[in-house]
């Protein structure tokens, strides 16, 4: 809509795109432009997907989708797969090189991809301002019934891997409301050793709908709420609480992942700033029931990236061979017993019913 939008009330623009002389492209498309001296319009397969204009099971633009928002086909850049020599960059502006331009992915396939969770069944969570988890879901498109994306991870070759994806709007950006907002923190890193004052969150909930909630619930009129406070309360219940929050939120996620895919979760690949929170990894675990995992590297993405274009050019020989680079940090195992996680989880979820809808009902009740 927003390139309909462009096409129909910019001036100029339509006529421009019928002759060829307007184009439209992802971040990567306008990269992969420049680094080549201009040559180049082009994307891969997984950052076509987010553009809701390609088909994923045919791996083109859909003519279907394109009719209907009468835009033209060949404004848009060729999609080919993640990992291959996409072109070369420009030698003037690369001191004379013509290094090959071969590998694009999507920032979360990426990370995915930079986890090595290569086989089906395998996820990871990038722990940044929000949370973005993606399940791999093999050489099949797994449609949701739980409210999550289906999306195309990355392509190598004719081979093509698929994702269930879920994001939720507030993780860190919790820790910073606590740090900026109401400054019961002198910075972020305080929240852990303040969570680790306590053996529990003593009833206390905290469900961060600053913005509403995302995946899996999409409840834009849910607002942000602290339940179970007493005067016995401390800044350590409201940070801790805040914490498990993120937690909380990454397994209502992974269950609907488990539940549309049909596999058990059997670990969690993590990324991202918030993995350096000792607490909040112990707890991701206890609450999973399952081993959160960090690795050594933190920047997934770029790893990720680093890894389909080491692939094209021959640095890396296959997906066997990078998996064996993996080197773990740390990993965190469950310690929790089975009936207080079910508890805290329950607790939560009673926590989110009471948040959700709740400025839909403000609204309601003004005159």
């Amino acid at each position: 809509t927003k390139l309909e939008w462009i096409l129909e009330n910019a001036k100029g623009a339509r006529r421009a795109a019928e002759k060829g002389d307007a184009v439209f492209g992802t971040v990567d498309t306008w990269l992969a432009y420049l680094l080549s001296g201009k040559k180049l319009q082009v994307t891969d397969y997984s950052n076509a997907s987010r553009t809701m204009l390609f088909n994923i099971r045919s791996l083109s633009w859909d003519r279907e989708i394109l009719n209907f928002f009468s835009i033209p086909e060949k404004i848009l850049p060729a999609a080919k797969p993640s990992s291959g020599i996409f072109g070369l960059t420009a030698a003037a502006e690369f001191w004379g090189a013509e290094a090959p331009i071969a590998g694009i992915v999507g920032d979360q396939q990426g990370a995915l991809f930079g986890q090595t969770c290569f086989r089906e069944g395998q996820s990871k969570n990038t722990y940044g301002t929000g949370c973005f988890l993606l399940m791999n879901t093999g050489e099949k498109p797994v449609p949701s019934k739980n409210h999550l994306l289906t999306t195309i991870a990355w392509g190598i070759g004719l081979k093509v891997e698929y994702a269930l994806e879920g994001s939720i709007f507030i993780g860190g950006a919790v820790i910073q409301w606590l740090r900026d907002g109401v400054k019961i923190l002198s910075q972020a890193s305080e929240s852990e050793g303040l969570a680790k004052t306590l053996r529990s969150n003593e009833g206390v909930y905290f469900v961060p709908a600053f913005v509403g909630l995302g995946a899996p619930y999409w409840d834009m009129y849910a607002r942000g709420s602290i339940f179970g406070i007493t005067r016995g309360t401390t800044r350590a219940h409201i940070a801790r609480a805040a914490l498990e929050s993120i937690a909380y939120q990454t397994r209502d996620v992974l269950e609907c992942m488990e539940a549309d895919g049909g596999i058990k979760l059997k670990e969690l690949r993590v990324d991202g700033g918030a993995v350096a929170n000792d607490f909040l990894m112990q707890f991701q675990a206890d609450i999973l029931g399952v081993p959160v995992i960090v690795q050594q590297t933190y920047e997934t993405t770029a790893l990720g990236a680093a890894y389909l274009a080491g692939l094209a050019v021959g640095f890396w020989k296959d997906l066997e061979e990078i998996a064996k680079k993996t080197k773990i940090r740390k990993r965190y195992l469950p310690a929790m017993p089975l009936q207080e996680r079910e508890a805290l989880y329950r607790g939560w979820k009673r926590a989110v019913e009471r948040a959700k809808g709740w400025q839909e009902e403000n609204l309601r009740r003004k005159p």
